[in-house]
Formats: C-alpha cells, structure tokens, sequence
C-alpha cells in the first residue's frame, strides 16, 4: 500500500508545480487559483496517508510473523 500513498504524494506535487510553473496567468485569469490549492491540500493530506498505510503493513508483517 505504500507505493500507492508515494505515487499520490508524487502526482499532486507534479500536478502543483506545473500548474503553478507553467498555468499560473492562465489560471488567474480564468478564476482557478483554487486548483494550486486543491494540489497542495491533495499533497499534504497524503502524508497522513502515508503513516497510515506504513503503520498498517508493519503491523501486517508482524501478524505474519506471529501466526
């Protein structure tokens, strides 16, 4: 589950930065500043995610290794 919780991470900050590096006059223009927001909250709501899904294949393995 962790390279899925990595590859979000990854895709909302590539998302971000090309929006903000090569779309920012055009999403001004348009009203859509909200979408840098939408990629940084998508961003930073992955680290929590990522804990989670850290937190659960350890105790998965350890299961395992009682069972």
């Amino acid at each position: 589950m962790v390279p899925f919780a990595v590859a979000g991470i990854v895709v909302w900050a590539v998302a971000g930065l090309v929006l903000l590096l090569f779309f920012r006059d055009w999403l001004t223009d348009r009203g859509h500043e909200n979408w840098l927001w939408t990629c940084l909250a998508g961003f930073l709501v992955g680290f929590p995610g990522l804990a989670v899904m850290l937190r659960h294949d350890a105790n998965r393995r350890r299961r395992r290794g009682e069972a």
